[in-house]
């Protein structure tokens, strides 16, 4: 598994985590991975044997049918539905009391990022600015189309939809910047939505919210 995704690291990379959400969003893809490709393996391995005929050698249908077809779906649905709904709590952070609320606004095609301070709401246009180690609540909207909030290495996508508001809890692990993309097809711009989630370190982020340079 490692080596076969040595390659795949990058500003847009979900298996390149850099925070809790993201980090629980791996480990699921690699329990479904490491369930499916046995599973495929092993029933791609009957279909060859079917072909083959052995005198004297008979496998009861009864074992294929409630063995294969009840028992082994069974167990390992069993499984990753468990694991997959105590790792939901950390993918969303539910329970989490966020250190910070951004309100995000979307629309064709570019994105509106306000949090708040001491002399009213602070605006920029597609880069989120957060302090780093801190989880940070993103409301998320739209002002015109469907869009779709998404920083591969922070956590999942959440839609933004006109006259909704979606919430997602970020927290990035290492101060840096992670680049965030529109995910859904809005338009002619669509490729072109893209943002910045910019993680500061204690010191630069006290700079920020003084209203100085980090």
């Amino acid at each position: 598994m490692v080596a076969g995704t040595g390659g795949c690291a990058g500003p847009l990379s979900a298996l390149d985590p850099a925070g809790p959400a993201a980090g629980g969003i791996l480990q699921i893809f690699v329990v479904l991975m490491a369930i499916a490709v046995p599973s495929f393996l092993v029933i791609m391995g009957l279909f060859a044997l079917s072909f083959k005929d052995v005198p004297g050698r008979r496998v009861p249908v009864r074992l294929f049918l409630i063995g294969g077809g009840l028992v082994f779906p069974l167990v390992a649905l069993t499984v990753v539905t468990v694991y997959g709904v105590w790792l939901g709590e950390r993918i969303t952070a539910a329970g989490v009391t966020p250190a910070l609320r951004v309100e995000a606004q979307a629309q064709q095609w570019r994105w509106q990022f306000t949090r708040p301070a001491a002399a009213g709401g602070v605006t920029r246009a597609d880069v989120l600015d957060i302090p780093a180690g801190q989880p940070v609540e993103v409301t998320i909207t739209s002002t015109d189309v469907i869009h779709s909030f998404w920083v591969p290495r922070l956590g999942g996508k959440m839609d933004a939809i006109p006259g909704s508001r979606n919430r997602i809890i970020l927290r990035a692990d290492q101060p840096g910047t992670y680049r965030g993309v529109c995910a859904e097809f809005c338009g002619t711009g669509h490729t072109a939505m893209v943002f910045s989630v910019v993680a500061h370190d204690a010191a630069a982020w006290a700079a920020l919210t003084a209203g100085r340079t980090p």
